[in-house]
């Protein structure tokens, strides 16, 4: 009796392309950018090394996808946070929340976005300044929208406070591992909430 082997099933460019960027994502957290390999990527996909090449060029060029699409899916779901709030300290909750279920979600991966040590100078550290910079963008915009007649050098520096404010207790957080997303979102409001709400008042 012949048996017959398991038919593969043929994976789409974006599909493949989504598993390279997982498991590059989660080598890069575990091991460090300069420890990690490309063979060890292609290890945990199942695929080829070439492959890899083929699909990102370099090691610096999987680095700086996987950082990309950190960057969008950020902004996606800080975005719709904020969209469903009721009230403008509602939102600025809501927005923290979304920030710290994101981490979670991410697993060991996230520390890509917070943690210096898991990524080299230029390119890479260019593209996380980017993040920095997308996520100071949108959060000055929430709190201009909320308050108009605030200083705008005020609301910028707020801005500013709150993502590195919000980088640092991730970091913190993730070294303790026993601080969850609520009660690191209770935390940042305390701090920058009576703030923010005399900012609105002025």
């Amino acid at each position: 009796m012949q048996v017959q082997k398991p038919v593969r099933r043929r994976v789409s460019r974006g599909e493949r392309e989504r598993q390279i960027l997982d498991a590059a994502s989660a080598v890069f957290a575990e091991r460090g950018y300069q420890a990690a390999s490309m063979d060890a990527v292609a290890e945990r996909v199942g695929v080829t090394k070439p492959v890899l090449y083929d699909h990102f060029g370099s090691k610096e060029g999987l680095l700086l996808a996987c950082i990309a699409r950190a960057r969008t899916e950020l902004l996606e779901v800080t975005t719709a946070a904020a969209a469903g709030a009721s009230s403008p300290e509602d939102m600025v909750r809501r927005g923290f929340r979304a920030f710290f279920d994101f981490l979670d979600a991410q697993g060991a991966a996230a520390t890509l976005l917070y943690e210096e040590a898991a990524t080299p100078v230029g390119p890479a550290a260019e593209a996380l300044e980017g993040i920095r910079n997308q996520q100071t963008e949108f959060v000055t915009g929430l709190l201009r929208a909320q308050t108009p007649t605030a200083d705008p050098r005020r609301v910028e520096a707020y801005a500013q406070v709150i993502v590195g404010a919000s980088e640092r207790l991730a970091l913190w957080r993730g070294r303790r591992g026993d601080v969850s997303a609520e009660q690191a979102t209770e935390f940042l409001m305390d701090l920058v909430w009576p703030g923010l709400a005399a900012a609105g008042q002025r």
